[in-house]
């Protein structure tokens, strides 16, 4: 995990070799850390560069990251595996090197400093820990899948994804979903209502619940203000999605029954938790993100320029060292049952570093509004006299959200529709909660919308079920998805 700012022998000392070898593996992290380094004394000193001032162009790097992230994957699975570290960091440079040819070395080093300190370590870190300590809940024993308890499984996943982020829900309660329905012969349009519904839409009720949200959080959205302005679209699209898949199930069982054979030699068993101790932590690292949100006692400090407040680097601390604790108290049994590893986090990792760093054109392009090169993209989410069209907003955000990825999807028309929370909050509430909810709820309509797409689809693959591909999920999500969310759009985002 590139976030810990430890040395080697800390690190070993405090997360164990598993970690150390993951971290020493991370060499395209090391080159851009290294070129941090080397623009650190100069960056203090640099001047800032207006968006008003910047051609389309350079929005390729982050564009061309995209796409990268998208369709190579599709078409060069195992080039992809072996080479994205590489791929994220071309398209970073592609950005780096002629921003510091075209505006000095000292602007170069301010953004990548600003970048990493204010969006990217706190983003990852969060996200880091959430991973670590839902990987260390083991859910053992077996359930009987029936349609009534299939769907009781998702909406116990969906409450969680907003308390311990879509990424740890569906780690939790993928396997045991699974392992109670493998006397099923149709399995497949469960895990795909549980990417609909515990890697998505369900954690529209928190920044902790889907990164997005925390992109929000981190710039100055209040803690509950999504929990308040979403409650009641993310009831109804769920509720709609829950009910639909006990529709779906049940005639699916009804037309497909489980072999006798099958069903009696999958009994259900006693279910145990282990790994206890990271139900505590889970609600440690609730109270630490709502504590910084909460506390502000105005001291900043300065680091190459970039000033850092105190509440948000004691959170990253924190985060740290609830971290180190997981891994120290978790049992081997929990992380072993779970089959955990750093592999997802740390592509994750690397891919966002590389997000982060080459969006930030964009974002400062959009700020401009009508004076930068985006002003076709401003007008199409406002009407003629400037007012935003919450509708254009909603479906903006999620279809971008669909194939871009939710994340830097959500900055980028955070900041075309001003970038500035408190008025976001208030006046453009409206708009605010159309690009939140386009954001996490659309994030299902393909694999790439969300980081934990991707991997809910391993796992059920590893488990033997036949996973539809990229272009068969868009099928599901179409016919299912769109038409509850134009209801959607109906009946919370008309404007």
């Amino acid at each position: 995990m590139v976030a810990l700012p430890a040395g080697h022998v800390a690190i070993d000392a405090m997360l164990g070799p598993v970690l150390v070898s993951v971290i020493q593996r991370q060499k395209t992290m090391k080159k851009l850390i290294a070129l941090l380094l080397l623009l650190l004394p100069l960056a203090a000193h640099a001047a800032d560069f207006t968006g008003a001032g910047l051609a389309p162009a350079w929005a390729i790097p982050f564009a061309g990251l995209l796409l990268s992230i998208a369709i190579v994957p599709l078409f060069a699975p195992h080039f992809w595996h072996a080479h994205f570290g590489k791929v994220a960091a071309i398209w970073t440079l592609a950005l780096l090197v002629p921003l510091a040819q075209h505006f000095g070395v000292e602007t170069a080093g301010q953004t990548l400093v600003h970048t990493l300190l204010e969006e990217y370590l706190p983003f990852i870190i969060l996200l880091a820990a959430l991973y670590t300590v839902a990987g260390g809940i083991c859910v053992h024993g077996h359930l009987h899948g029936s349609p009534r308890l299939n769907t009781g499984l998702l909406a116990l996943g969906t409450v969680l994804a907003s308390i311990m982020g879509t990424t740890g829900a569906a780690m939790l309660l993928i396997r045991p979903l699974i392992r109670a329905n493998e006397h099923r012969r149709d399995l497949v349009h469960i895990v795909v209502f549980f990417i609909f519904l515990v890697a998505n839409a369900g954690g529209a009720l928190s920044p902790l619940g889907d990164p997005p949200l925390f992109l929000g959080f981190l710039n100055g959205v209040s803690f509950f203000w999504t929990t308040q302005h979403l409650l009641l679209p993310t009831l109804f699209v769920c509720g709609v999605l829950l009910a639909l898949f006990y529709l779906v199930d049940t005639l699916l069982l009804r037309r497909h029954p489980a072999p006798e054979s099958k069903a009696a030699a999958l009994k259900p068993t006693r279910i145990t938790l282990d790994g206890k101790v990271n139900l505590i932590l889970l609600l440690a690292i609730l109270l630490i993100v709502l504590a910084s949100g909460l506390w502000r006692p105005g001291i900043e400090f300065e680091i190459a320029g970039t000033h850092v407040a105190l509440q948000n680097a004691l959170r990253e601390v924190l985060l740290l060292v609830v971290v180190g604790v997981s891994l120290k108290l978790t049992p081997h049994s929990a992380r072993l049952g779970n089959a955990f590893n750093w592999a997802p986090i740390a592509e994750v990792a690397k891919l966002f570093a590389a997000i982060f760093i080459t969006i930030a054109p964009v974002i400062a392009i959009l700020r401009a509004g009508e004076s930068g090169a985006f002003a076709a993209v401003v007008k199409l989410v406002e009407d003629p006299h400037g007012q935003s069209v919450v509708p254009m907003y909603f479906w903006a955000t999620g279809l971008l959200s669909s194939f871009l990825d939710n994340a830097p999807t959500y900055l980028v028309f955070f900041n075309s529709a001003g970038g500035h929370a408190d008025t976001l909050m208030t006046a453009g509430a409206g708009t605010l909660a159309a690009i939140s909810a386009g954001a996490v709820f659309m994030g299902g309509n393909s694999y790439i919308g969300n980081a934990p797409n991707f991997m809910v689809k391993s796992i059920a693959e590893a488990r033997g079920v036949r996973m539809p591909n990229f272009f068969g999920y868009l099928l599901w999500s179409g016919g299912i998805l769109i038409p509850v969310f134009l209801l959607t759009t109906v009946i919370f985002f008309r404007g």
